[in-house]
């Protein structure tokens, strides 16, 4: 039943593609058959990939893909399948990659449609914002719309796991709420800020990203932010304007950073006459 609100949550028609990750026995996949136009089924573990393709012999809609979805980009994958995008993901996401695989597909691209996952509930809180935005939650949300879906208890699995897990959908936007120029150094800047997610904004953000002494207070009251925040406060708005403000801050920053290593330069010459 679970698999089967899975694969309707998708809200597939006999046009879409499916990339399904991790599709393990294929209780998934079989519930996706009967839903969508192709599956291309990728799964680390050859000895499952083998039996799901002997369990569906002679079924033309599925391509089992045999190693790692972090191996290729999705195109690649829907290759493999005679598929070209758009497409869409369904997975029951393995827990430990599940932050790699949502920057693999929403950073690198091509991005899907829509994205149906079984993950942690705990992750599935942190996409969604649930208490605050994580810096999972603001890598998903600057590409997607998040939902929480449903739970799923320790007892669905065999043999039962010791966390429970949850089913979200996220819906991409046809473009980030970041622009694609602007995306790497926004994340740097994101990135900084959560690398002592406890603390306030002015103390951590000078630990990701060069500042000059004293500095981070300005930076972040020149984006109107309170430099008393905490980085799970800030939503994607401020983020960006954070990162815009640092963007334009930044040559003077540079500058201050610059000039007293070329005065200490320009002073060697006369300490080695003396």
């Amino acid at each position: 039943m679970i698999a089967h609100d899975i694969a309707a949550a998708a809200d597939l028609s006999a046009e879409d593609t499916v990339l399904e990750i991790g599709p393990g026995g294929g209780a998934l996949t079989e519930q996706l058959l009967e839903h969508a136009g192709h599956v291309v089924a990728v799964e680390l573990d050859e000895r499952l990939a083998e039996a799901l393709r002997r369990r569906h012999a002679g079924e033309t809609r599925l391509t089992v893909v045999g190693g790692s979805v972090l191996d290729h980009p999705a195109d690649e994958l829907l290759a493999a399948g005679g598929r070209t995008p758009p497409y869409v993901v369904v997975a029951n996401l393995p827990y430990y990659i599940t932050a790699p695989v949502l920057r693999h597909l929403l950073e690198r691209g091509p991005r899907p449609r829509r994205l149906v996952l079984m993950v942690q509930r705990e992750v599935a809180a942190t996409i969604c914002g649930r208490h605050g935005l994580s810096l999972l939650g603001v890598s998903v949300q600057v590409f997607a719309a998040p939902r929480l879906l449903f739970g799923v208890p320790p007892e669905a699995f065999r043999p039962p796991p010791r966390v429970h897990s949850a089913v979200v959908r996220l819906d991409c936007f046809a473009a980030p709420v970041v622009p694609e120029a602007e995306l790497a150094g926004f994340f740097r800047v994101v990135q900084a800020g959560f690398r002592q997610p406890r603390k306030q904004l002015r103390n951590s953000l000078p630990g990701g990203i060069w500042l000059p002494p004293g500095a981070a207070p300005e930076l972040l009251q020149g984006a109107g932010i309170d430099p008393a925040r905490r980085p799970g406060t800030l939503g994607i708005a401020e983020w960006l304007a954070l990162y815009r403000c640092y963007a334009g801050m930044r040559p003077a920053f540079e500058r201050e950073r610059v000039e007293p290593a070329a005065c200490d330069a320009a002073e060697t010459p006369g300490e080695a006459e003396e």
